[in-house]
């Protein structure tokens, strides 16, 4: 586990942008157990490429016209059972820190996992999502 005081302004960089941080398992299940609307749910990390590439797509897209009723972070190695519970939602895709994931009505309609965030820029994913915007939302 990341201290939290660390990570606190890598959270920040997305809960200033409108998105609401999810801190325990409870808190994701109230969102994506939704069976309405879409919701985009950013696991957030450390690591180079959630700062250069996942953070600031996503911040990018959501400014899109067409856009998820939700927006949720969790951070992985800090919100363990919120990170968990998302990742739950998730499957079948295996754990990916930085990912983001796109539902509608509850269902897992688009996700990005970290080998498509890593190494592209993040104009690209930003594009990617605010595709998924235009085809769900």
């Amino acid at each position: 586990m990341y201290p939290e005081h660390l990570t606190a302004p890598m959270e920040k960089d997305l809960t200033d942008f409108g998105f609401q941080g999810m801190k325990s398992a409870n808190d994701v299940s109230e969102v994506l157990d939704s069976k309405e609307g879409t919701v985009l749910v950013v696991v957030n990390s450390v690591c180079g490429c959630a700062a250069a590439n996942a953070r600031p797509g996503a911040k990018m897209a959501v400014q899109h016209s067409k856009k998820p009723n939700n927006l949720i972070t969790v951070f992985a190695g800090v919100d363990r059972d919120a990170t968990n519970k998302a990742r739950e939602y998730m499957l079948p895709y295996p754990a990916s820190s930085p990912s983001i994931a796109l539902f509608k009505d509850g269902k897992l309609v688009h996700f990005l996992e970290r080998h498509h965030i890593e190494g592209r820029a993040a104009e690209a994913i930003a594009n990617n999502l605010v595709s998924a915007f235009d085809a769900f939302c």
